[in-house]
């Protein structure tokens, strides 16, 4: 049983940090993967970094290199994407998602808008 809530999102300014957290009502993801994806309309979803339990991390999509950081607070159980420097085309519905691996995902967050003006 898992249950993912998103938090974090908003309308932001060019340049500005976010941090975007997620996590579960328990700690049933305590041992799962967890990644953050994005996605805007008629455009695939994208993987933007993931984290295993272990706190091994999948290479940063090109887009977010040097500006996004993924981590994982293992007392709150939760997975937090800091994102520095926003750009205008980092604009998209962010989702969370836990999975048993970086390349299985079982359970998604609600998913978050995050707008970046310029």
């Amino acid at each position: 049983q898992v249950q993912l809530v998103e938090s974090g999102g908003g309308l932001v300014q060019a340049g500005a940090p976010l941090r975007h957290s997620c996590g579960d009502s328990g700690r049933a993801t305590s041992r799962y993967a967890m990644g953050w994806f994005r996605q805007n309309p008629g455009k695939e979803r994208e993987l933007v970094a993931a984290i295993t339990w272990t706190g091994s991390t999948t290479p940063y999509a090109d887009s977010v290199k040097g500006r996004f950081t993924i981590s994982r607070d293992w007392v709150k159980n939760t997975v937090i994407l800091q994102m520095n420097n926003l750009k205008p085309e980092d604009t998209a519905l962010y989702y969370c998602a836990a999975g048993a691996t970086t390349r299985q995902w079982d359970y998604w967050g609600q998913g978050t808008q995050v707008t970046v003006s310029s």
